[in-house]
């Protein structure tokens, strides 16, 4: 099997694409990156659509780099990737349902993310009017004695995102379970194409809130790769705080909300304490509790004022002090362990084959980490570790978290006594539309890596944008996780997960 340096050596790189190659390849080509991917000799990063093309990034290993790999689709089609390659296949229907592309010999033909409501077809592509009434859906099929079905969503309880999950049980073992996304799309690719920077920085920042700070670092790292920006170091530094800040607030409600579905509110007590905290201290430090819209395309539009390091260092302490107590009452809860260990396991072989970034991959044995692995600046100059378990549980995934607390902890300590203190913090971007061009970043937010892709246009404007969410490819191996569990424990394996809805539904 050719690697993939020789697969792509016919092909030199297109011009003004930054900072990793991306190469226009033919059919040939194509496919034989599919075979790459089936053999496991490099992991699907993304895949989307555009007019006339479809692009796939891949990531290689030993040591990490980042490729993007275009093909033009004659006639409006594409060689399948996820017939051969199954994270890749929600990724296709996708295409189809926004470019009106066709992946030829797909493994899934069903639409996805278009529910026959809208009035047109491929609203990115084509533009066909929506002539046929909506149809049923057609869910997957479970041939057995005694099963029957449980359909639970859209709406559900509590102020919680829709999606359909429908259940075929035997009892009350889950025999399989099959998903339905694309409820809360919001057509964000649609808004970017010719949006100014700075509505396009806002669209970016709220394709899933609780991680606003996460979005606008990848859309902002893509856009000032596109016009090769480079932002003042304040900014960079301040950048990855507010990151820290943001992955502790979102684990430290996790956990509390992992112990709630397992029917210990004491602990959600406790860790939304600690996470009010956090957001109050960002709301202080930065103007917003969430820091929604202080990152921007160039650097910040907030810096925390004079007395927001004694603050974080007042906010790192108090954590500090709780969680080891908080530790010991979750691991000393013999009914609480009884709920998570072994519930809702994913093995280390299907986390790698879909690339599962954030908590749920390293607790199934994959170790990866954008912030080591493709380190960008500050991380580059920070220490930290990356924890890793192999049991691929509920009670995994919490312990990641806590070790995840511990690192960001530590990091925020460093970036504290590093952070450089000149005031600058935004480099002027209007210098550099001459140099417009293509742009690509990898963030590593509270849930895993997260890709901004950017094409900019010569006026400064956003020519076409994709953003792709790490629960891409983390909902689908949901589903075979909770293979064999009971229907009562998905609420506490669902939440041990936490993908997001809006992020994935675009």
């Amino acid at each position: 099997m050719p690697t993939l340096t020789e697969v792509l050596g016919a092909f030199p790189p297109i011009g003004n694409h930054r900072p990793w190659p991306r190469h226009l390849v033919d059919t040939e080509s194509w496919r034989a990156m599919i075979e790459l991917l089936a053999g496991g000799k490099i992991s699907l990063l993304g895949l989307w659509g555009d007019a006339d093309q479809v692009h796939m990034a891949v990531l290689a290993a030993e040591p990490y780099s980042v490729t993007v790999a275009s093909l033009a689709c004659d006639e409006g089609k594409f060689p399948s990737v996820g017939r051969y390659y199954p994270p890749a296949i929600r990724l296709e229907r996708t295409i189809n349902d926004l470019f009106g592309l066709v992946a030829v010999d797909a493994a899934d033909n069903r639409p996805w993310l278009d529910h026959g409501s809208w009035p047109i077809n491929s609203p990115l592509g084509a533009k066909t009017p929506s002539a046929a009434a909506p149809s049923a859906y057609q869910f997957l099929q479970s041939v057995g004695q005694g099963l029957h079905q449980i359909p639970v969503g859209p709406v559900h309880a509590g102020i919680i995102e829709p999606g359909h999950f429908r259940f075929t049980a035997n009892g009350e073992t889950i025999v399989r379970l099959e998903e339905r996304l694309g409820y809360v799309h919001k057509g964000v690719e649609g808004l970017m194409a010719g949006a100014p920077l700075e509505p396009a920085a806002k669209l970016a920042a709220r394709c899933s809130g609780d991680s606003t700070v996460a979005y606008s670092l990848a859309f902002s790292r893509a856009v000032e790769a596109a016009l090769g920006v480079e932002v003042p170091a304040r900014a960079v530094w301040v950048r990855a705080l507010m990151a820290e800040l943001e992955r502790l607030a979102n684990h430290l409600g996790d956990i509390g909300a992992i112990c709630n579905d397992a029917a210990f509110a004491l602990m959600l007590a406790h860790c939304s304490v600690l996470r009010e905290r956090v957001l109050r201290a960002c709301h202080t430090c930065f103007g917003h509790r969430l820091m929604m819209d202080a990152i921007v395309p160039g650097g910040l539009e907030a810096d925390f004022g004079e007395h927001g390091p004694q603050l974080i260092r007042g906010l790192v302490a108090t954590i500090r002090l709780a969680l080891p107590q908080l530790v010991s009452l979750y691991d000393d809860t013999a009914s609480l362990q009884d709920r998570t260990v072994g519930s809702g396991v994913l093995g280390p072989k299907l986390a790698q084959q879909f690339a599962c970034g954030g908590f749920i991959g390293r607790a199934s044995g994959r170790s990866f980490d954008v912030r080591r692995d493709l380190a960008y600046a500050p991380y580059d100059q920070l220490v930290f570790g990356v924890p890793v378990l192999q049991e691929g549980d509920v009670n995994a995934r919490v312990w990641i978290r806590i070790r995840e607390i511990e690192q960001s902890l530590d990091m925020i300590e460093q970036i504290l006594l590093s952070a450089p203190l000149e005031k600058r913090i935004y480099a002027d971007l209007h210098m550099q539309e001459a140099a417009a061009g293509e742009g690509l970043a990898l963030v590593e937010g509270f849930r895993g890596d997260i890709l901004a892709w950017v094409r900019m246009a010569p006026d400064g404007t956003i020519e076409r944008c994709h953003l792709r969410d790490p629960s891409w490819f983390q909902w689908p191996v949901l589903e075979a996780a909770i293979e064999g569990n009971i229907v009562a424990d998905f609420p506490l394996c669902n939440k041990s997960f936490n993908c997001s809805y809006s992020g994935h539904d675009l």
